[in-house]
């Protein structure tokens, strides 16, 4: 049962994700649906990965550096001795971590940087688009949105101490792909990170991916918090994450996640039954034994972050919650519309709903054909800003 498992989950963390694994296994295998199914075939998929230590990814290029961050400490030991392990992004300025020609797929990111991760904006352009398909602040993106450590055990994403980023999303390209990290802090930062990645032909049907990220401190009353709205065209919706934090008292989670979609209006085609529901726990996330939050970090979800108040200065609850949509893709057509209700209770009242006027910052994760609708504006400096 268990290496049934574990076949099906890396088949469907492939790009297609629905194929069974028997007709995954009779297609022509370019080496871009990795998994244990088919470790075993060979491919003329070509692997590379970008760093400080190799900035272009090219073959036999690798720790060549005579210069860097590293430079001091290799002083008696010279060329190929960690010359360059890292770069140094200073306040204000951007830097182009990665520009990849195609076709090929992006495998897996890992990052792990100093400064204000709120401060720190990553951006992923396909092709030779001018408007990004990823903008989200790095540790929102790698669902660290408090600018805290928590340790996330997922699929699609692991944080691993100290603070190491990863993402195993797959991100397929077919002419080119840009990545660039921008400090919009007064304070330089640093910055350690490989790019991982392989040079392949893409299948026709490939999306591409999208991560967007959005903010409201408060949520005015009576308003629900949305997600994302403004998708267009065709694509499957893979992933949230949320930053939620509480400003009363009581629980917090009774709102309905909502998927409005190919021409959904007043009513959407998919509600859910309350926030706790949506990330796959139940009651409260509540441990019956210890009357506590009970923080859980599973495959596909997880509320991996519960900060507590300290009685003084931190004086706000404060949640990491994420649901990947690995298994059961959420697939539109010609648009997606996703809100969430913050809805609480009112104190000492007879079972009545109160609705919240809550912290909330989001992640959402799809994948869907270009063009893609330009984002809303990131919110500025001080409206990113953790209180």
């Amino acid at each position: 049962m268990l290496i049934r498992t574990l076949l099906l989950t890396v088949t469907l963390l492939a790009i297609t994700l629905e194929a069974p694994l028997l007709h995954a296994q009779a297609q022509p295998f370019d080496g871009l649906e990795t998994g244990l199914h088919n470790l075993y075939r060979l491919s003329n998929a070509e692997t590379r990965s970008i760093s400080p230590e190799n900035f272009t990814g090219e073959k036999g290029r690798g720790g060549m550096a005579t210069e860097g961050t590293g430079q001091n400490a290799a002083r008696n030991l010279g060329q190929g001795w960690k010359v360059s392990p890292s770069v140094r992004i200073k306040g204000g300025e951007s830097f182009t971590l990665a520009s990849i020609d195609g076709p090929g797929a992006i495998q897996h990111i890992w990052m792990t940087p100093t400064g204000n991760w709120r401060c720190s904006i990553l951006r992923i352009y396909w092709d030779e688009e001018t408007e990004p398909s990823v903008e989200v602040p790095v540790g929102d993106f790698f669902g660290m949105g408090w600018g805290q450590y928590a340790h996330l055990n997922s699929l699609a994403i692991t944080v691993n101490p100290g603070s190491a980023f990863n993402s195993y999303w797959l991100m397929p390209f077919r002419k080119k792909a840009r990545i660039t990290m921008e400090n919009i802090d007064d304070k330089d930062m640093t910055l350690y990170y490989q790019i991982d990645y392989t040079l392949t032909q893409v299948p026709a049907d490939a999306a591409y991916f999208h991560a967007q990220f959005r903010r409201v401190n408060p949520l005015p009353f009576k308003q629900v918090y949305t997600l994302v709205d403004g998708i267009k065209g065709a694509g499957q919706y893979v992933g949230t994450y949320m930053a939620w934090g509480v400003n009363n008292r009581g629980w917090w989670g009774e709102g309905e996640i909502k998927f409005f979609m190919d021409g959904d209006t007043q009513f959407p085609t998919i509600t859910g039954t309350g926030t706790e529901d949506y990330f796959c726990g139940s009651y409260n996330f509540e441990n019956r034994v210890t009357r506590q939050y009970q923080e859980f970090s599973t495959a596909y979800a997880g509320l991996h972050q519960v900060i507590k108040p300290d009685g003084v200065y931190a004086s706000q609850q404060r949640f990491g919650l994420y649901r990947w949509h690995i298994v059961d893709p959420i697939r539109f057509k010609q648009d997606l519309k996703v809100t969430i209700q913050a809805l609480g209770w009112k104190a000492n009242s007879q079972g009545e709903y109160l609705p919240l006027q809550d912290d909330i910052a989001s992640v959402v994760y799809w994948y869907q054909a270009e063009p893609h609708a330009k984002f809303p504006p990131l919110p500025n400096r001080e409206q990113l800003e953790v209180n």
